[in-house]
This record gives structure tokens, C-alpha cells and sequence, in this order.
């Protein structure tokens, strides 16, 4: 939530329908799209009459009248029939091939717009490799295709206080034990190993909870068929990590040698013993 800021209502409108899902979005055109017509049509109509063919008295009829003026239609049957009824189509008339050129550019731009079509596991798991702690989450390619050169990144946003009593939010870097991949296609499991040098080393759950902590992890690649770079991010909060856990494989090979892989799974994981049980 932002406070103290005066936000105009119209101050950025072409960033607001470029993020809008697709029904607010094609709810919004719609809706402009009849109150537009909607306010040429009562100009038509107080101006007494003024369309030819249309019946008078007739709302419906300047309506219409006015859609097919807008969308440059012009079946014929009803046409302007004084100055003001001329000058209202005129200015309507521009206002939609200005409409039409901002509609169809709005529409360019969502549907090039490069999207990462990923999706992450709802949880981190600990487990221990080589006798060390892992911090490990997974990540899943939905499309068909390939991310070229892809790089993950992981930040703890750790809130602290400091020796004179100042509330600090700082981000701090998690190193991965992989964090490029030449080609990502499947599935990648990212990991930090939670050492000595570790900023989580000797943290709880209970104490990233108290801190208010927060997992940060930022994919970007260049996606393989539209040759452009997308994003793609994802935050675990302290509840979402499962210690002593692994993820259940994904991948499975099939007798033809390629390799199947069951995204349905993707959040499953099972419980591990920890090393003080097992020793």
C-alpha cells in the first residue's frame, strides 16, 4: 500500500491497461466503447430531429446511428440531415479512427508483450546434501520451448534494527550452487547451501517469522521463440519453508529414452529424516 502520494485517476492509464487481466481490460473498451456512442446519441438526439431516415423521437434509432457512424459502417439507410447533425458526425468520426488506432495499438502491446510461463513450487524445502544444510525450491518450464541463457537470483529481505534503534529493510544476497542455465527447458531445482558464510546459517523459522523475513527469487532469460528476454519472480515467506523435506521427482524416463515430466507434481514433497535421527 502506498500512502502520502497524490495518484491522478488518469495519470497513468496506457501502464494500468497494459497490466490489467484480459476481462478488465476488454471490459474497459467495451464500456468506453458504449458510452461513447451513448453520448453522441443523446447529441443526435436533442438535436430535433437532424438524422435523416431515422423515426422520430426515436433514441434507438440515433444510437444505432451513432454506432454505425463510429465504426464507419454506413449501411445508408440513415444519414445526416442539418449542420449540427453534420458536425456531430465529423467529430465523431475522428473520435473513432483516434479510438481505433489507440484500441488496436493497446492490443499490439498486450499480445507481443513477452510473458515467462513458469511456474514455481509453493514451498522451499531444507534438506541436507553431503552432510549440509539446502535451502531448495524448483521451478518449471509450462511452454514448449526453451529460456536461452537463463539466470536465477536469490535475496533474503531481512528487516533489522540497528545499534541506534533505526528499522532497516536490507537485501542480501543468497549465492546458488547453479545460478545460470544454458537452456532451460524442464524443470530446475535452485538450492543456496546454508553454510558458515551463509546469511541464513543459525536462523529458525521462528526467527525469520519474528523478523519478518521474506525469500526473494528472480528468473530472467530470452525466450527461445520470440528471441526477447522475460522475467519471471517469485517470494517464500518463512511459513512456506519446509525443513527436513525433498521434492518428489518430476522427471521419469520412458522406455523410448526420452524423458517425461509430470508437472502436476511439481509441489509435491516428502518428510526426511534429519541427521541426528539418522546417526
Amino acid at each position: 500500500m502506498r500512502i502520502g502520494f497524490e495518484s491522478r485517476p488518469f495519470g497513468d492509464v496506457y501502464h494500468f491497461l497494459l497490466a490489467a487481466t484480459w476481462p478488465q481490460f476488454l471490459g474497459l473498451i467495451g464500456g468506453a466503447y458504449l458510452l461513447t456512442n451513448l453520448f453522441f446519441a443523446i447529441l443526435y438526439y436533442v438535436g430535433d430531429n437532424c438524422i435523416l431516415g431515422a423515426r422520430p423521437d426515436s433514441f434507438e434509432d440515433v444510437f444505432f446511428f451513432s454506432i454505425h457512424t463510429l465504426a464507419t459502417i454506413g449501411y445508408g439507410s440513415m444519414s445526416p440531415g442539418t449542420l449540427y447533425a453534420h458536425i456531430v458526425v465529423t467529430v465523431e468520426a475522428l473520435v473513432g479512427l483516434l479510438g481505433l488506432a489507440v484500441g488496436t495499438g493497446l492490443m499490439f502491446a498486450r499480445f507481443s508483450r513477452p510473458t515467462a510461463r513458469v511456474v514455481w513450487s509453493n514451498v522451499a524445502v531444507i534438506n541436507h546434501r553431503n552432510g549440509v544444510p539446502n535451502l531448495v525450491f524448483r521451478v518449471a518450464n509450462v511452454r514448449a520451448n526453451q529460456i536461452v541463457e537463463a539466470s536465477m537470483r536469490m535475496v533474503l529481505l531481512w528487516f533489522e534494527i540497528t545499534s541506534e534503534g533505526e528499522r532497516m529493510r536490507r537485501f542480501i544476497d543468497l549465492p546458488l550452487v547453479r545460478a545460470q542455465n544454458p537452456i532451460f527447458a524442464l524443470t530446475w531445482q535452485v538450492m543456496h547451501v546454508i553454510d558458515a558464510s551463509s546469511p541464513l546459517a543459525g536462523k529458525s523459522i521462528e526467527q525469520l517469522q519474528e523478523a519478518r523475513a521474506e525469500i526473494l527469487a528472480m528468473l530472467v532469460g530470452i525466450d527461445s521463440t520470440l528471441n526477447q528476454t522475460i522475467y519471471a519472480r517469485h517470494s517464500y515467506e518463512p511459513r512456506e519453508i519446509v525443513p527436513n523435506a525433498r521434492f518428489v521427482d518430476m522427471i521419469r524416463e520412458l522406455p523410448s529414452g526420452e524423458r517425461e515430466i509430470d508437472l502436476s507434481i511439481i509441489h509435491d514433497y516428502v518428510a526426511v529424516e534429519p541427521p541426528s535421527a539418522r546417526t
